[in-house]
């Protein structure tokens, strides 16, 4: 009879030596969704408390934000050597951390602070999952990506689903304060898990093939603090990953400046504004994790990457049609869940998968200016057309057709992306 063991690395596909290291990514994002969701819905709340009207202008200070900070990470990553890197980013985020937890306990109504707290978090958020998944793409090789990722990537969904529920039985006991202090320490154990896959990339991982040639992490990544930019300006297919990513953000933030708006009218208690938000990131957080499991890595098996990379494009362009057509917060919520999902479960494995083949100067310093900021610029921009849109006085069905447009160019991008993928892997003998 086959052990424990053997049952759960056959379940996850997992080659002999790669289920402890597949176990560890599936922590390690367990830790940072953790922490994250317990905040989440503290955030999304300040952001409807510093007034829903003024969330374009939050959007723009993350964004500038993010300019200040990706060319000090990208020095940071050229001095420091890469098995160290990640010790360096996260114990800054947990310093500040720390710091909001005893500002929140001094300060706990101020306006301001809600505001600082909602564009931090926007900012810790990207750079700590941006740079987790660089850890992986450096860790696992494109086979080993595209057999295992979505069971790592699962790790986020039960941490979202873990971190909500911990936010509301310990808010009432430890406060906003509590909560910080122990999302500060589920970052400090993500780093105790990545010096585990960083032992396994050198002694298991060091015997597939062309390991011979693969960069040494004892060793800075090369390139200055704007390299990051250069890499992505002199590469069509890093071009096409920021294209994909300012649509993906295009449709996310029409279909949050939404939400917010409804649900500042329909629930003007900010507590039940919490629960609201909380209920939808459990529902997110269980699709998600069920996809994750039972889905994904089948799809990029016997389908592909394009696939992961197209299907919620597509439903997310039926769902701003259909906005259109029945502008209800039933509605809305529906396709913000569905694309919350398919974001979580197909299309951030699937983008994660196209970086496994690359340099470490493109999975660090390329991957990290996308993934930051192309990102929030693309929530800044598109915050901007959105607040436009509104002005013109057209009501959703507007915002929903542009959204759908937007949608669908998306998911032809994606299926050019996906389509390289998948040739690259046949190319190279990919399983």
């Amino acid at each position: 009879m086959k052990s424990l063991a053997a049952r759960a690395a056959v379940t996850i596909d997992a080659r002999p030596g790669e289920l402890s290291a597949a176990l560890a990514g599936f922590g390690l994002f367990f830790c940072l969704f953790s922490g994250y969701f317990m905040l989440r819905p503290i955030r999304e709340s300040m952001g409807i408390q510093g007034g829903v009207d003024n969330l374009q202008w939050l959007f723009t200070a993350t964004f500038f934000s993010m300019l200040l900070a990706v060319p000090l990470f990208a020095w940071l990553n050229s001095r420091v050597a890469r098995i160290h890197y990640i010790d360096w980013v996260y114990g800054f985020f947990c310093s500040n951390l720390l710091l909001f937890a005893t500002l929140f306990f001094l300060l706990d109504d101020s306006v301001w602070l809600a505001r600082v707290f909602y564009v931090w978090i926007s900012v810790y958020n990207l750079f700590v999952v941006s740079v987790a998944w660089s850890l992986m793409a450096d860790v696992f090789d494109a086979p080993q990506a595209r057999r295992l990722f979505a069971f790592i990537a699962a790790g986020a969904s039960v941490g979202g689903l873990v971190g909500p529920a911990m936010s509301a039985l310990l808010v009432g006991v430890l406060g906003q304060f509590g909560l910080m202090l122990l999302a500060a320490l589920l970052l400090a154990a993500a780093v105790a898990v990545k010096h585990y896959l960083m032992d396994w990339r050198e002694v298991l991982g060091a015997g597939r093939p062309g390991a011979e040639h693969a960069e040494s992490p004892k060793r800075p990544v090369a390139g200055n603090p704007f390299s990051g930019l250069t890499r992505v300006l002199g590469s069509g297919y890093l071009l096409g990953i920021a294209a994909f990513v300012l649509l993906l953000t295009t449709a996310s933030t029409f279909l949050y400046f939404e939400q917010a708006r409804l649900v500042a009218e329909l629930f003007p208690d900010r507590a039940e504004q919490v629960r609201v938000f909380g209920a939808i990131d459990f529902v997110v957080q269980a699709g998600a994790l069920l996809s994750q499991l039972f889905i994904t890595g089948r799809i990029a098996q016997r389908l592909g990457v394009r696939v992961l990379l197209t299907a919620v494009p597509a439903l997310v362009c039926l769902g701003f049609i259909g906005l259109a057509l029945a502008p209800s917060f039933a509605v809305l919520a529906a396709v913000m869940i569905v694309r919350r999902v398919g974001e979580y479960a197909f299309v951030r494995p699937g983008r994660e998968m196209l970086f496994a083949p690359l340099d470490a100067e493109s999975k660090y310093k390329a991957k990290n200016f996308i993934d930051t900021v192309v990102y929030r610029g693309g929530d800044a921009l598109s915050g901007w057309a959105k607040a436009l849109l509104d002005s013109l006085g057209h009501g959703v069905w507007l915002v929903a057709l542009v959204g759908a447009v937007g949608a669908a160019v998306w998911g032809a991008v994606g299926w050019r992306l996906g389509a390289q993928a998948d040739q690259a892997s046949r190319r190279t003998g990919g399983e």
